[in-house]
């Protein structure tokens, strides 16, 4: 089964192609740029290397997963646009998955639960609490670090880097969701019609409808 996996939810403008056999994944091309302002300008660009890279056609996709967030609303329409329209064009289901669970699906085996934690601007984080095993065990939710509540003390992604210090945890690896991650993430889901690609703001976009305009009256 090959997939193509995108994510646009992070800094991170990532697309690769993964192989998946059974229970094993193998990484075939990856395009990874971090520049959270080049969503819309690479994602298209970096999935058409990833294939290519791979030696491989779209024609010969079997899925596709997309990273759904929780994430900023232009680069999150940027990557589910990409996924959705590569889907309907080749006739292939697309699955979306949970960015921070895509994070903790490459979080080396240990034996304590740890936190994914994502930049989510506006001095605020994206975060989700999961057991050992990497099951979720709490969340997605958009908090400010400093009220946080937890008692888990490592935690991956670029916002446990940013905020290691008001958290008090370790930053642990890795930093943004990999093609293998989001691939890992969403495979229980590969026997079942995908479910819609509904992205995951959690809060209210910055830009609001404009006011209506007062009258301007003459005395």
């Amino acid at each position: 089964m090959l997939v193509l996996a995108i994510d646009t939810s992070t800094p991170a403008v990532t697309a690769g192609l993964v192989a998946l056999d059974g229970d094993v994944l193998e990484s075939r091309g990856d395009r990874v740029t971090v520049d959270p302002r080049a969503h819309g300008e690479l994602i298209t660009p970096h999935a058409l290397e990833a294939v290519k890279a791979a030696g491989v056609t779209l024609r010969e996709l079997d899925a596709i997963v997309c990273g759904v967030g929780p994430g900023p609303f232009t680069g999150l329409r940027a990557g589910m646009a990409t996924a959705a329209s590569l889907a309907h064009a080749l006739g292939i289901p697309a699955y979306p998955v949970c960015s921070l669970d895509a994070i903790a699906a490459d979080v080396a085996p240990g034996e304590a639960p740890f936190l994914v934690l994502t930049d989510a601007r506006r001095r605020e984080v994206y975060w989700a609490a999961y057991a050992a095993d990497g099951s979720r065990t709490d969340g997605p939710h958009v908090e400010r670090p400093a009220d946080l509540q937890t008692t888990i003390k490592v935690a991956a992604g670029d916002g446990a880097l940013l905020y290691a210090d008001a958290l008090g945890v370790q930053p642990i690896e890795p930093r943004f969701p990999s093609p293998i991650g989001l691939v890992k993430a969403a495979r229980k889901d590969f026997n079942h019609e995908p479910a819609p690609l509904t992205p995951l703001y959690l809060r209210r976009p910055d830009a609001v409808e404009p006011a209506a305009r007062k009258k301007v009256t003459t005395p």
